[in-house]
């Protein structure tokens, strides 16, 4: 844990090159992921320049939590799940071509602070199984963005060069999905 100013971060130090921020959704916790050897100094400074994002996110968080909340029923994780299983033959069909990879397995989860992962050296994509509620264009994206680092781990260069040949959108795909956060 680390005190920048007024704001506690929680910094997970990992062998990476850059630094990530999050605010976790539900209770606008500060999390920092930083390069193993990345002093105190330079965490809180880089927390320091965010911090207008930071709050902005907290607030739309507030925001969200004033509306009803919503609960995950079976009768919900079913029509989620549906909804995923009717579109994914598809979309595989159509991005596997366009990428030229595939992923190995795909698996629906229920997750609490991403859209989805992948993990290249094994091809298995898991999506969250809230995109099946949402419009399908989120769900195209999220495949599309996972099945991209079957070629390319991380989001450095490499991978942002494929997604803008892939799907030129996808950064205005990547905000407004982002704006429907529900968890």
């Amino acid at each position: 844990m680390l005190r920048v100013d007024d704001l506690e971060v929680n910094v997970t130090r990992k062998t990476m090159r850059n630094m990530y921020l999050r605010v976790k959704p539900l209770t606008g916790k500060i999390e920092v992921s930083a390069p193993a050897r990345m002093s105190d100094a330079k965490i809180a400074a880089f927390v320091r320049e965010r911090q207008d994002w930071i709050e902005r996110q907290r607030k739309a968080m507030a925001e969200k939590a004033v509306s009803p909340s919503f609960e995950w029923t079976d009768e919900r994780k079913q029509s989620a799940q549906a909804g995923i299983n009717v579109q994914l033959p598809a979309l595989l069909e159509r991005w596997e071509l366009v990428i030229g990879r595939k992923p190995t397995h795909i698996t629906l989860r229920l997750m609490t602070s991403r859209w989805g992962s992948c993990t290249p050296a094994t091809g298995r994509i898991r999506l969250n199984l809230q995109l099946g509620l949402m419009e399908p264009r989120f769900l195209e994206y999220v495949l599309v963005h996972e099945m991209t680092h079957l070629w390319a781990s991380g989001h450095g260069a490499e991978f942002q060069r494929r997604m803008d040949m892939y799907l030129p959108n996808w950064r205005t795909l990547r905000r407004d999905l982002n704006r429907e956060l529900v968890w």
